[in-house]
């Protein structure tokens, strides 16, 4: 019998363990703000892009466009690799960036049709505008990327290669 008593004992306490953890867990992920949206299903994507041509032409900077959307893990991670990297994210600093939202809520086709339809390239892909809002360059993200992320030499190179200095020497 005795072995049989601190078995039991073992398993409520194991029981009551597992118990507390739950609570922990719910707790903790009550107390994270949600996910920041990177695209926006409401979002005009052409007013946006206007007001990128407008700014981009103010400003001598390329435009730099991210199609994808919040479903999208390969896009999110793209998005989070960037934030987090300073020297690509000063980079970016030379594009008047734009997110232009793929999803079942709005494909944007209108915008996409006129950018040559690069969601065929799969997502997320960056599409580069000229501060006119001229097309000079389609790239399909899955050149860029290494293992389960991004390889920041590869990023770093694309996004110094379409700056407005480098096109316009």
């Amino acid at each position: 019998m005795y072995p049989h008593f601190l078995s039991m004992k073992s398993f409520w306490f194991l029981l009551l363990f597992f118990i507390a953890g739950l609570q922990t867990r719910a707790q903790n992920q009550a107390s994270k703000p949600p996910a920041a949206k990177v695209y926006h299903p409401e979002a005009n994507a052409k007013q946006e892009l206007d007001q990128a041509k407008k700014k981009a032409a103010k400003e001598k900077k390329h435009i730099i466009v991210f199609i994808g959307g919040n479903w999208c893990p390969w896009c999110m991670r793209l998005d989070r690799f960037m934030k987090e990297n300073d020297s690509l994210h000063t980079l970016l600093e030379e594009y008047e960036v734009v997110h232009i939202n793929y999803s079942k809520e709005n494909k944007n086709e209108a915008v996409l049709n006129a950018l040559q339809r690069p969601q065929r390239f799969g997502f997320p892909v960056i599409v580069i505008l000229n501060q006119k809002g001229q097309q000079i360059m389609t790239q399909n993200t899955s050149f860029l990327e290494e293992g389960k992320g991004y390889n920041t030499e590869k990023v770093a190179a694309f996004l110094k290669s379409w700056t407005y200095n480098i096109i316009n020497k």
